[in-house]
């Protein structure tokens, strides 16, 4: 609370929950339906951010692509998080051979650029929300496999954990139970901002035609607007402005976490 930035984009946040959430209640019709003439401007009778080139609602859109968004940015980044903490926990704990050999798999990832491996992931498969999570995913867990890497080289030495071991745990608990706990305030705040990244990724992978054909997105009705940008602006404006929203609402998000999670910035705040 003592981050008035987290705090709006903690209010931002939950009014696109909310919109997604109560979607069918303000739009019962599908948002490919065609519901009016097409290029009504916003403030239309019925239309109130307008319609697109075949008549379909631009608000019903905006609506129902909230949830793609979300859906598809959280649970992207919890499978970046879940293999980016599986592989830095195992590397930072037994170091040695199984440290190089994870690592030099985390660095071959990271010499490939991510955008690229992701439009090549998802244009191997048929492009669904599944298929564009797990390869949104694949493509994002190395910043957290090296974050939690250097927690768990850092803790490894502790006290805490020597008395573990010659208490005689298993590395599985001690891993779980002693350490990981420990580690998590990066893994929280990095995943956090995860979320937004994993918004544009889609958005953009939406804009070049490899969104799911099947679920309305911000990024496919900014891509559908591109050839009449110049003739309905509102068809590419409201779509972008939601995108931009929504992730700075998350970053803002995640700097409040930063700032609460970690303990010289909460020494300042106290202070």
């Amino acid at each position: 609370m003592h981050n008035r930035g987290a705090v709006a984009g903690a209010v931002v946040l939950l009014l696109v929950v909310i919109m997604a959430i109560l979607a069918p209640v303000f739009f019962p019709a599908s948002p490919w339906d065609m519901v009016g003439a097409p290029l009504q401007p916003p403030g239309s009778p019925d239309l109130l951010l307008g319609s697109d080139m075949l008549g379909r609602n631009i608000a019903s859109g905006i609506a129902y692509g909230a949830r793609v968004s979300l859906v598809i940015g959280l649970v992207s980044a919890l499978v970046a998080v879940v293999i980016g903490v599986t592989v830095g926990a195992l590397a930072g704990y037994f170091g040695g051979m199984v440290d190089d050999a994870l690592m030099r798999i985390t660095e071959f990832f990271q010499t490939i650029p991510g955008f690229v491996l992701l439009i090549v992931l998802v244009a191997l498969f048929s492009p669904s929300v599944v298929s564009i999570v797990v390869a949104i995913g694949l493509v994002s867990w190395t910043p957290i496999a090296r974050i939690v890497r250097g927690e768990f080289m850092s803790l490894r030495t502790r006290e805490f954990v020597q008395a573990a071991i010659l208490m005689g745990e298993s590395n599985l608990r001690i891993i779980l139970r002693q350490i990981l706990p420990n580690a998590l305030s990066p893994v929280i705040v990095s995943g956090s901002l995860l979320v937004g990244t994993s918004i544009l990724l889609e958005s953009a992978l939406s804009f070049l035609g490899l969104g799911d054909p099947n679920m309305m997105s911000w990024g496919y009705m900014i891509g559908a607007a591109r050839t009449v940008i110049r003739l309905a602006w509102w068809m590419s404006v409201f779509p972008g402005l939601a995108i931009v929203l929504t992730v700075l609402a998350l970053n803002l998000v995640g700097d409040g976490l930063n700032e609460a999670l970690s303990p010289r910035m909460s020494r300042k705040v106290q202070a």
